[in-house]
């Protein structure tokens, strides 16, 4: 008799916290995670044997969707060099060239990863390169999980009034004290951008951010707003840090810096890089990157970083996103999707928007025009969001849930354009039985 998701579940908890290895990977909205058997395509196959169409993407990293011929690839050509581990090769001088081709800021670049390995590294160059200790950060962004900015980011509805006078903390085990190094500031607020760096510019290493908040309701930047706090970092000699784990080749090579056309100091890539393999990045101005070990005495190292098999893949993924089929494939799927959904919003009269850029998307329910703020989020309910989620497994479409917040959701270049017309049926028929909750 075949296992079931929820006896996989229980068994996996004997032996893992949870059991799961991480701990977004419980999906609320069906009562366990998803325990799957294989994935080809656009589609994953659970352990009871059920197809879905996936609209999770591995939370962005999966861009090339499963076993894409051009990973496979690189997979076997990793075995047989023999799994190279902790030597640098000749593929890590072509990823890290075609990094910094494709990216505006990059003029070095670093490998490691995971997301919160690369925002943690590149925040200690940009203390030692400013000689200063505070982070700048902006509410509703998510820069990782590590102590240095799990703080003031995205506070729940009661805390929210306070988080500029006290960061909130988004994790026990952090002490109180990083808390103090934080200096939280509303997105699309130049004169709130001002006012602190009028207060906190001297104390100030760095500023990070998401270009486009895809973590809280897909937030992009109003006209004119990164070039201001381009302008503002600059005089008062602060590093200007994109966060572009998630934006990096969701809808072009050179990331959201390139999309917007603002240029940052330093940025971190990822995701989508090591073509659903743990590959990240952090880049940036020779004159920041070149204090890393050993030019200069800040310290990166680890075992694995850049470990041969990520890196072949992520060459591999590279090589993929420069054919000039890809974007325009993207570009089809994302006005595919679009029109579909913005139309099915329209004529049953939903309480809802879904911004997206590129091949990721958000879905914020209780409002009809995108957010500007991550106070204008709130509006959001979450268990309405749980039963959609419920309403598409249950019909063979996967979405992820993270709380039944507004966060992301997306599509493979693999996806196809009957896959797009699956899922917004399935979508249609899910937001039909649910219109009145939503407008409620």
């Amino acid at each position: 008799m075949a296992k079931t998701l929820l006896d996989q579940f229980e068994l996996a908890k004997k032996s893992m916290p949870g059991g799961v290895n991480s701990s977004t990977r419980l999906n609320r909205a069906i009562g366990v995670p998803f325990y799957a058997a294989e994935g080809k395509g656009s589609h994953v196959r659970s352990i009871e044997g059920k197809d879905y169409i996936d609209m999770c993407c591995a939370h962005g990293a999966g861009l090339l969707g499963f076993a894409h011929p051009a990973i496979n690839e690189a997979l076997q050509k990793a075995m047989s060099l023999g799994y190279l581990n902790s030597f640098e090769t000749e593929f890590h001088e072509e990823l890290a060239s075609k990094v910094c081709k494709a990216i505006p800021c990059a003029e070095r670049v670093r490998f490691c990863s995971s997301g919160s390995e690369a925002t943690m590294h590149l925040i200690r160059a940009c203390r030692a390169y400013t000689g200063k200790k505070k982070i700048m950060r902006v509410e509703g962004h998510f820069h990782g999980y590590h102590e240095l900015i799990y703080i003031g980011g995205q506070p729940p509805k009661d805390k929210f009034p306070d988080n500029r006078v006290k960061p909130y903390i988004e994790s026990p085990g952090i002490p109180d004290e990083f808390a103090e190094f934080i200096i939280p500031i509303p997105y699309n607020d130049p004169f709130a951008l001002e006012q602190a760096i009028v207060e906190h510019g001297h104390e100030t290493a760095v500023l990070i951010m998401e270009p486009v908040n895809y973590n809280t309701g897909g937030i992009k930047p109003k006209p004119g707003y990164l070039e201001l706090v381009r302008k503002l970092t600059a005089e008062a000699g602060i590093v200007l840090f994109f966060d572009e784990i998630q934006s990096s080749f969701k809808k072009s090579l050179g990331g959201a810096q390139k999309d917007f056309g603002v240029t940052p100091d330093v940025c971190t890539i990822g995701k989508s890089l090591g073509g659903g393999l743990p590959l990240s990045a952090f880049c940036g101005k020779s004159e920041i990157m070149d204090l890393y070990q050993p030019v200069g005495k800040v310290q990166h190292s680890g075992t694995f970083n850049a470990h041969l098999v990520p890196v072949l893949a992520g060459l591999a993924f590279m090589n993929e996103a420069e054919k000039p089929y890809f974007y325009p494939k993207l570009q089809e799927l994302e006005n595919q999707f679009h029109n579909g959904i913005n139309q099915i919003i329209e004529e049953y009269d939903l309480n809802m928007v879904v911004p997206h850029h590129g091949a990721r998307f958000n879905i914020l329910l209780g409002r009809k025009t995108e957010a500007a703020r991550y106070e204008e989020t709130f509006c959001h309910n979450r268990e309405t969001m749980f039963k959609f989620i419920k309403g598409c497994f249950d019909r063979g479409v996967y979405f992820h849930d993270y709380g039944g917040g507004p966060a992301h959701h997306g599509y493979s270049i693999q996806h196809t354009a009957q896959d797009i017309d699956t899922v917004l049926q399935v979508m249609e028929e899910v937001l039909a039985d649910l219109r009145e909750e939503i407008n409620g």
